[in-house]
């Protein structure tokens, strides 16, 4: 299969393009395309032929759910059983936005799309581009997010076409994302609402609009053998190449411990990596230093993390470590997929 890739320009939107990657979508086929988030991998979300091809083409568990994707409120209704009120508040605020959340679902939306479950995850992004295709692929796109299974998200259409090219119809080059990470997921489900994946949208702001909200265990530390009730919280996600390894504890002790390592793996002829803040980033002797911004802006990690981690890939790094990220509000994101990225391979310092 030839993947076709195609520029579009968020304000200047080619309709013609648009169509035709609609209808694609209507045809049971894939197209990558742009969010505020990251890029996402689109197929009919009540085609269950659609959501299989995207568990091939990703090399996905099949038990991992894909977000359906809607572009108008009107469209939740077909697809969930209920609407309950915490649903109507929240997309009243966030919606469209990076939002994610959980609802018990219709008949509609096949097994296929939910991992075999009884609810569905279902989001209304931003971007004006993924709005348009949404509508014109009928109003119901599941996306997971465009790269192979476990590989960093996608922030870039080339990231995109490294892992997919081949295996999909079309891939709507968008430029560089707005936000960086994935969609927070809530579990509106359960009785009090859960987040089951952190992000731009914290737990403050979720219980500025709901009041008590509670978050899953699993957030930062490692999953339970239960099966997932939203992408992301059973299997290793957002995983450069190389060896990743988080390193916790006094500022200095870090520094040295990582330092000491670094040294280590030069005698072996490791090509080593580190990622650490602006203020600290200097301060190590690795072949390959980045730069993951300043600790009191949260979100600059956040739109480099993933763009960190596959430039380490392109540069063919084997050894990295990062410095911890621990923080309350989009930091806990940040965390959340640096922890993911690295098997929960964490060294706490004293």
């Amino acid at each position: 299969m030839k993947t076709r890739i195609v520029e579009i320009e968020e304000e200047h939107i080619d309709q013609e393009t648009i169509r035709e990657a609609g209808e694609i979508i209507r045809s049971g086929g894939l197209v990558a395309f742009p969010t505020e988030t990251v890029y996402g991998l689109g197929g009919d979300a009540l085609n269950p032929a659609s959501s299989r091809k995207i568990y091939e083409a990703k090399g996905r568990p099949s038990d991992n759910p894909l977000i359906v994707h809607i572009a108008k409120w009107e469209a939740l209704s077909a697809i969930v059983k209920n609407i309950p009120e915490e649903a109507v508040r929240l997309a009243q605020v966030y919606w469209p936005g990076p939002l994610t959340m959980i609802l018990e679902k219709s008949d509609l939306v096949p097994a296929e799309t939910t991992g075999g479950l009884n609810t569905v995850a279902v989001r209304m992004p931003s971007h004006k581009t993924a709005l348009a295709f949404i509508e014109a692929a009928g109003g119901y796109v599941a996306a997971p997010s465009a790269n192979r299974s476990g590989r960093p998200s996608p922030t870039l259409a080339r990231y995109v076409s490294q892992d997919l090219a081949g295996r999909i119809e079309m891939i709507i080059d968008g430029g560089d994302v707005e936000l960086g990470l994935e969609s927070t997921i809530v579990d509106l489900t359960a009785g009090t609402p859960v987040i089951l994946r952190p992000g731009y949208i914290t737990r403050v702001m979720l219980e500025s609009t709901l009041g008590r909200v509670e978050e899953d265990v699993t957030i930062l530390c490692d999953d339970s053998g239960q099966a997932p009730k939203a992408p992301g919280m059973k299997y290793r996600h957002y995983a450069p190449k190389g060896e990743l390894t988080i390193i916790s504890g006094p500022q200095q002790a870090v520094t040295d411990y990582i330092n000491a390592q670094l040294d280590r793996y030069r005698t072996e002829n490791k090509k080593t990596g580190v990622i650490a803040s602006e203020a600290t980033v200097s301060a190590y002797r690795a072949d390959v230093c980045k730069n993951g911004g300043s600790r009191q802006d949260e979100s600059a990690l956040a739109r480099r993390l993933y763009r960190i981690l596959r430039e380490f890939d392109d540069e063919d790094v084997e050894i990295i470590y990062a410095e911890s990220f621990e923080g309350a509000g989009v930091g806990q994101a940040v965390m959340n997929r640096l922890l993911k990225a690295a098997g929960h391979r964490v060294t706490e310092l004293k």
